[in-house]
């Protein structure tokens, strides 16, 4: 039962630290609408989405009036587009056509963005796969809504560097296609490593093959709640410091569990998870790097930063586990460049740079996140640093992800501008010295020794 102390509290955690459900996200299952006929197949596809996703808006917003709780996006995943069109799609176009679909379908009833226009390839590309990855420029500067997504790599499997040498290619395309709006198709699509099938969040979230036909999963941010509970503990023990961290990650789960029940009752979908993630925001005070600052860093990249971070995911998991049965996703921190103020005036001090960065998607939630680089940077470059981020999640039996944004035209010293949520970003550094003969090399990259548990 929950008390009217708690009750009183998470108010103020809404009203002064920017406590917020950051998402709804409707899991929708698509494989009953395959067909051998494109047109059908689309038909299929835009009645399902419309039928089950119709009052996912209008309910998200009357539990945030009947509870008093932010709700910032609605949003729907699907099944991987590449798995659902291998009967119908036989070109790229064919597979446009689809992303263009879903774009209408999430019109249609309102959301936010909607995610799963993603392909499985840890282990090999099927010819459906090797055409969606090959349509994905086109489909994320051709339509608004649309997320996509690409699995390259697994603690199981190993890293199919195959997808990798061709996802360089796909965000260099993507860049182009985009460039009058700096860029931002890249924004739209993350390269993952242990991919969940369950993440709430985009731009990476699809409904797994394993899920049921229909879910709802929710996915809650509080890094201003963590901050102020920080700010009165300061200069503790690093004891007094996790059992803090803890205590609020579990208070602010409570706040998911209870939203994420009721989104389930009066939609009559299943509960799936609640994924408690610290997402920031570019708003002053909601940020992942004000939390590390709050624990002793002068600046978020100071030596000192990785451990913080350790410290900070490990204690929101811990938190978050004992307030729900059903805790999944990411849940953690994230470390998105351009969605940080606090972030982003690290970098432009001069306080943290790419390789820092990748040293923290060792203990983080995701990975190297919305990240501008300059707009010339090889497709080999990038698909070295998503074999290098691959591989930290492959042998650390964890996910890690790269959403790159080489932006057209600008260079060190020069910002990209995307607005909303996603913020702006200052043009990141990324080391000149090439590793093209590496990533020419074909095959994959066997699965560490500790993946065989059978």
């Amino acid at each position: 039962m929950i008390s009217i102390n708690e009750v009183l509290e998470t108010n103020k955690m809404i009203e002064r630290d920017l406590l917020d459900v950051r998402t709804i996200t409707l899991g929708i299952s698509l494989l009953d609408c395959a067909d051998t006929d494109l047109h059908r197949l689309n038909e299929n596809i835009y009645n399902k989405i419309t039928r089950l996703g119709r009052d996912l808006v209008r309910t998200g917003d009357e539990i945030a009036g009947d509870f008093g709780i932010p709700i910032v996006n609605k949003r729907v995943s699907v099944t991987p587009v590449a798995l659902v069109g291998a009967g119908a799609c036989r070109c790229a176009d064919d597979f446009v056509s689809v992303a263009k679909t879903l774009d209408r379908a999430a019109k249609a009833i309102g959301i936010n963005f909607l995610g799963g226009y993603s392909a499985l390839v840890n282990k090999g590309m099927t010819e459906a796969d090797r055409l969606l990855i090959e349509s994905i420029p086109r489909a994320l500067s051709e339509t608004d809504f649309v997320c996509s997504s690409v699995n390259v790599g697994s603690t199981k499997t190993g890293i199919d560097m195959d997808a990798v040498r061709l996802m360089g290619k796909v965000i260099k395309q993507t860049s182009e296609l985009t460039a009058d709006r700096d860029s931002i198709g890249c924004a739209k699509l993350v390269v993952f490593c242990n991919a969940p099938d369950d993440n709430p969040f985009m731009a990476g979230a699809f409904h797994g093959v394993t899920e049921g036909d229909a879910v709802i999963n929710v996915g809650v941010s509080g890094p201003g709640v963590v901050k102020a509970a920080l700010s009165k503990v300061r200069g503790e023990s690093f004891e007094v410091l996790c059992e803090t961290i803890k205590k609020t990650a579990f208070k602010v789960t409570r706040v998911g569990q209870l939203v994420a029940k009721e989104a389930a009752s009066r939609l009559n979908v299943p509960f799936g998870i609640v994924d408690l993630s610290l997402a920031p925001t570019p708003a002053v005070g909601d940020s992942v790097a004000e939390i590390l600052e709050e624990i002793g860093l002068e600046r978020t990249g100071a030596p000192g930063t990785t451990a913080a971070l350790a410290i900070l995911n490990d204690q929101v998991k811990k938190g978050g586990v004992m307030a729900s049965s059903y805790v999944g996703g990411l849940s953690g921190a994230f470390i998105p460049v351009s969605e940080d103020q606090s972030m982003i005036d690290a970098v432009e001090a001069g306080a943290l740079s790419l390789e820092k960065l990748e040293a923290m998607t060792c203990v983080c939630s995701v990975g190297l996140d919305m990240i501008a680089i300059p707009g010339d940077t090889s497709a080999a470059t990038i698909s070295g640093i998503i074999a290098d981020e691959a591989a930290i999640g492959m042998i650390n039996q964890k996910t890690t992800a790269v959403r790159l944004i080489p932006v057209a035209g600008k260079n060190v010293g020069d910002k990209a501008v995307f607005g909303g949520l996603l913020g702006y970003a200052p043009i990141m550094a990324v080391n000149s010295f090439s590793c093209e003969a590496f990533v020419n090399r074909k095959g994959r990259i066997p699965a560490p020794i500790h993946s065989f548990k059978n």
